[in-house]
């Protein structure tokens, strides 16, 4: 056996003719299933998929059963928890609502970065998107009426204050027809009469320098305006005089776009967000009433050139102590 086996290794080697003997054949036969690939045909693929098959099925098996899992968790703190599970719904749709906008403004941002954009040439829900707080995500439909209402409270404390501010510049206007517009407009709003956009209009001058400018506002007043607007009042004089600016640039900046867009297009939602951000609390005003007044502002604040801010800051108050439905 042994003096066979060499002689088939050296015929395989040598080349030679020798056919080895029957007990040789048969025994390499038995032993071709040990020596792999090399010696038989491939086996059938069909068991098998390709790699990258392989994990698109483990992505989607691992994503099914999260899913199921994730249900039978829901499920269960809404039996047993059922207060728990309320705040943590609302928590994980406002997380997921969160991350999304945070993405969608750095897409906005990296387009304004790539085309040198400026804030002022994005369509209006860019700017608004922008701008507006994401914070309401985690507030459910009631504390969000509830929170906007003591918000609300708390600007229109300054309401008093910056009328009376203009009562007492009213001798320092050197013109005597804007002196009378002046007084008559106070008088009518101290009389709870909501003012017409020519009331305002005509005072244009009076914001435009001397004594209600931008830049001739007194510390006092600065800070009743800020709380007016939500921002903080304690800070000095120069960064009031500036995050008044620039807020109300944005705002003008915001008019210009919403006019271009046009009112009919916005949501209700947008409308109420959009009025409560110039001063009204919209929370409790119908919807129609909403696109009135937000009609009445722009035809104020796209009448008015960028000296005359001052106006629009004002306006704030004045377009909004009075209107009808507004909680005063």
């Amino acid at each position: 056996m042994a003096l066979s086996r060499v002689c088939w290794a050296r015929a395989a080697l040598w080349g030679s003719a020798v056919t080895p003997g029957p007990y040789v054949t048969r025994k390499l036969q038995l032993a071709r299933p040990r020596a792999g690939l090399a010696w038989g045909a491939p086996r059938s693929s069909n068991l098998h998929l390709s790699p990258k098959a392989d994990v698109k099925s483990l992505i989607s098996y691992v994503v099914t059963k999260t899913k199921v899992i994730n249900g039978k968790y829901h499920r269960f703190l809404g039996r047993h928890f059922p207060r728990f599970y309320v705040l943590y719904t609302i928590f994980m749709k406002g997380l997921q609502m969160f991350w999304a906008d945070a993405k969608k403004a750095r897409r906005i941002k990296t387009y304004m970065w790539k085309h040198n954009v400026k804030f002022h040439q994005l369509s209006y829900r860019e700017m608004e998107h922008l701008r507006q707080l994401l914070i309401q995500h985690f507030w459910t439909p009631k504390q969000q009426i509830d929170f906007l209402d003591i918000y609300h409270a708390l600007r229109k404390q300054s309401h008093p204050e910056i009328l009376g501010y203009l009562e007492r510049v009213i001798p320092l206007v050197s013109d005597a027809g804007l002196r009378w517009h002046m007084t008559e407009l106070c008088t009518k709003i101290q009389h709870g009469t909501h003012p017409a956009i020519h009331d305002i209009l005509a005072l244009r001058e009076c914001f435009s320098n001397h004594p209600l400018g931008m830049n001739q506002l007194h510390a006092l007043q600065m800070k009743a305006l800020s709380r007016a607007m939500l921002l903080t009042p304690y800070l000095p004089s120069f960064l009031l005089r500036h995050r008044l600016k620039t807020h109300t640039t944005v705002i003008h900046q915001l008019d210009k776009a919403l006019a271009k867009l046009g009112i009919g297009h916005l949501t209700p939602q947008e409308v109420k967000s959009a009025c409560y951000l110039r001063g009204l609390n919209s929370t409790h005003i119908a919807e129609e009433r909403c696109r009135a007044w937000l009609g009445e502002w722009l035809q104020i604040s796209c009448s008015l050139k960028e000296a005359e801010l001052s106006l629009l800051l004002h306006n704030v108050v004045l377009l909004s102590i009075n209107y009808t439905g507004s909680r005063r």
